[in-house]
């Protein structure tokens, strides 16, 4: 008979929960009373996302990461849909494109201007017309550019391409008929090959989704299905829902063989929805409770007994929803290794809670941030469509390494190093290493960009102030408006300093090839 020790050696066993203090948090936000099981809220590393209470039609809110504090009652809205917003979801390659799904049966895809907003938008990029029944979730591929997934009360999920230029798209490039009620919950795996799906008949479906083949189908009784989830690489799928006696439930299931799970664990007695969350770089699951202020997290072991109950945070505040921030939007200074942001009706606000690993060195901490999920696409919509798959592309969450963050192409570039780490190289006397040399490619290519601004014609250079056109914003009149211009000049004032550090990085990256060559010779 082997020992187990019962003990786990574990990095992560001691991850505490920490709630954002009283200023950090964002309150006055008229979160929506919609009772659809949905998250309701969406992150990225530049905007905080979340669906909104608002009489006729439906609208969400887009508020700046760091505009914390109370929410001015008259912020603009983005508010085109004619029903209840359902769904919506960041581009995970480009942090100011977002999608929304609604009652009114479409899908829209909006563009977030960098600056701050100063009226409501109502006009969409696009608009997907093809479900003829309200559109309840919607996923964006995670490793193609411009590929979009919504499932609808109609039982379909549609595949959309957004690489077109049509503003209104009404056919998707396929339809998935395979359910017989509706879709409660969609999941890729890794490369997106493979969808996984909870549906209302209580059964979970691997699909094909190129092919539109049900791929297997699990249907054991005894576990009710709610949400559905892959868990990385690790061939296995992770799934909530309720037991024949109505407890809240998780189940473990073999990617290969959905016939019986590998393990099933009753919680509690609450009715209240779980929402799982995996983190495939430190083999993580969290379970968030909806109408409870719980999270549980645990660690995935591919060996028995696969899943090891760490520790539940708890809060005496009911979440409603909850938001995840990418892993390049966390703070590695602070060993944070996830953080949600925790949607409180009852008190009109968002709480962010972060979760860390206590380390008593303020230095990078290599072993507990993995190369991460970039925000470039390892392929393109057709690409993908004609069957190629590509694991996502990875980046260091090291500070210093580079730009993790997703732009548009007419946005600055972020510096990759610091002059002041140049100025250290060039005192040695040496040569400087080619891993912390920026690439040539990134140089010319923010060269050609400052050529572009210095280029533009003088009329214009006198119509700018601060970034904006000062005939179409006037002078502010109220202490709101002041706020907004504030903001928007501390943003400029920001795009400039980064752009004088691109130009001392350029100096002094020619000043060290001229050095270079001057030793070679």
């Amino acid at each position: 008979m082997s020992w187990h020790p019962q003990y786990r050696s574990s990095k992560f066993r001691h991850v505490y929960g920490k709630a954002a203090s009283k200023e950090k948090c964002y309150d006055c936000v008229p979160i929506t009373r919609n009772v659809h099981d949905n998250h309701f809220c969406a992150v990225n590393p530049h905007f905080i996302a979340v669906v909104t209470e608002c009489a006729g039609g439906g609208a969400f809110l887009v508020i700046p990461i760091h505009q914390t504090g109370k929410l001015d009652p008259h912020y603009p809205k983005i508010c085109g849909h004619k029903g209840s917003v359902l769904d919506i979801k960041w581009n995970p390659f480009n942090d100011f494109v977002i999608a929304s799904c609604s009652e009114d049966a479409t899908v829209k895809i909006w563009d977030i201007p960098k600056h701050l907003l100063t009226r409501n938008i109502t006009s969409p990029k696009k608009e997907l017309l093809g479900h003829v029944r309200r559109v309840g979730l919607i996923e964006w591929h995670p490793t193609a550019n411009n590929i979009l997934f919504s499932s609808g009360y109609d039982y379909k999920i549609m595949i959309w391409n957004l690489d077109t230029k049509e503003a209104v798209i009404s056919n998707p490039v396929k339809i998935l008929d395979a359910h017989k009620d509706v879709v409660l919950s969609m999941s890729f795996n890794t490369d997106g090959s493979l969808l996984a799906t909870a549906c209302r008949d209580r059964k979970i479906r691997l699909i094909d989704p190129r092919a539109g083949t049900v791929l297997q189908v699990a249907s054991y009784k005894s576990h009710r299905v709610n949400k559905v989830l892959f868990l990385g690489n690790v061939k296995k799928l992770f799934s909530t829902g309720t037991s024949r006696w109505n407890n809240r439930q998780i189940a473990l299931w073999d990617q290969n063989d959905l016939s019986v799970p590998l393990l099933e664990e009753d919680l509690d007695g609450s009715s209240g929805l779980l929402f799982p969350f995996y983190d495939s770089d430190t083999h993580m699951l969290y379970v968030v409770g909806k109408g409870d202020g719980n999270i549980r997290y645990y660690e995935i072991s591919p060996e028995k007994p696969y899943l090891n109950y760490l520790m539940e945070y708890r809060s005496h505040l009911p979440q409603k929803g909850i938001g995840m921030m990418p892993k390049r939007g966390l703070e590695v200074s602070a060993c944070e290794i996830f953080r949600f942001y925790k949607l409180i009706p009852t008190k009109s606000l968002i709480e962010p809670i972060s979760m860390i690993v206590p380390r008593r060195s303020e230095s990078y901490q290599e072993d507990i941030y993995p190369l991460t999920t970039g925000a470039q696409p390892a392929l393109t919509a057709q690409e993908w469509l004609n069957g190629v798959n590509k694991d996502p592309l990875l980046v260091s969450l090291r500070p210093g390494s580079g730009a993790v963050n997703s732009l548009p192409e007419f946005l600055e570039p972020e510096p990759s190093m610091k002059t002041t780490d140049l100025t250290q190289h060039q005192g040695r006397g040496g040569r400087m290493p080619l891993e912390d040399m920026q690439k040539p490619s990134e140089i010319a290519d923010s060269g050609k960009q400052l050529k572009v601004e210095e280029k533009l014609p003088k009329n214009e250079q006198m119509h700018l102030s601060n970034g904006f056109d000062i005939f179409e914003c006037p002078p502010p009149k109220t202490e709101n408006e002041l706020l907004q211009m504030f903001y928007r000049q501390q943003e400029e004032i920001r795009r400039l300093r980064e752009l004088v550090n691109q130009r001392d990085v350029q100096i002094k990256q020619l000043e060290l090839e001229l050095r270079n060559l001057c030793m070679d010779t």
